[in-house]
């Protein structure tokens, strides 16, 4: 009777024999632990390319997150019905579908900021962070645990392209938010902020080598911040003792 509640229980964990989601692992997984730009160092093409300005990262990383979504959740409401040999190009019709679908609303109401992201918004479709969570995740779990892994994903990849075109900007231009009715509409016409008054635009922080020195220090500092807290955790432990982590445990009768 035991051995038949433990597996009844197994069974209830699972969906179908694929693996049961842990949603606090899956959101540290994407904001953090395996962030797809700090972390995995994919769709490195467009963050350096369009980071010049905080309104040009939120829009990139914006349709980013969308597509991500979309596609998980497709890719996993599929899985059980795609073949092996045409499971990787079925995932990229779904991608590219939701790609053209963001690429058109864009068009439809954000037609300047579309243009200066340019062909890095059909180029979405080739992100291998998106790719990626479609093969080894979406595709090998259920629906709310896939959407839930999109979104963390696609919100860790716009979190590091807002800091760096924040970063950027400010150190290039002296200001932040500059634009953001591009996105917004007229209600962000003053939304931007003037760091530095007259300030002497600094042209290598929003060229491409500015970006390949902010990104550099947004990795070092996350590898930091990770060595940091290994320490910490191995001087507790070290102060706890080995005898803390051990209990002897006795079972049966004592005479």
């Amino acid at each position: 009777m035991k051995m038949s509640a433990e597996i009844a229980t197994s069974d209830a964990t699972q969906d179908e024999g694929k693996p049961s989601a842990n949603y606090a692992e899956i959101i540290y997984n994407g904001i953090w632990k395996n962030n797809p730009a700090l972390v995995q160092l994919l769709g490195l093409c467009p963050m350096l390319a369009v980071t010049s300005t905080v309104v040009n990262a939120l829009g990139l990383g914006l349709a980013t997150l969308v597509v991500l979504v979309g596609s998980n959740i497709a890719v996993s409401i599929i899985r059980n019905y795609v073949a092996d040999a045409v499971r990787l190009p079925a995932f990229v019709m779904i991608i590219a579908s939701f790609t053209t679908s963001i690429e058109l609303i864009m068009q439809a109401y954000t037609y300047e900021l579309y243009q200066i992201l340019g062909i890095f918004i059909p180029l979405i479709v080739t992100n291998c962070a998106i790719l990626g969570r479609a093969d080894a995740f979406a595709s090998r779990n259920p629906v709310l645990p896939s959407a839930l892994d999109g979104f963390m994903m696609g919100l860790g990849f716009m979190f590091i392209l807002v800091t760096l075109g924040a970063m950027r900007e400010l150190i290039g231009q002296g200001t932040l938010f500059s634009d953001m009715q591009l996105l917004f509409g007229d209600m962000a016409i003053h939304w931007k902020v003037v760091v530095f008054e007259n300030y002497p635009n600094v042209l290598f922080a929003v060229l491409p080598p500015g970006a390949f020195i902010g990104l550099g220090l947004l990795i070092a500092g996350k590898n930091y911040l990770d060595e940091r807290e290994k320490k910490r955790v191995a001087t507790q432990k070290a102060k706890d003792g080995p005898s803390a982590s051990k209990r002897v445990r006795v079972t049966g009768q004592v005479s």
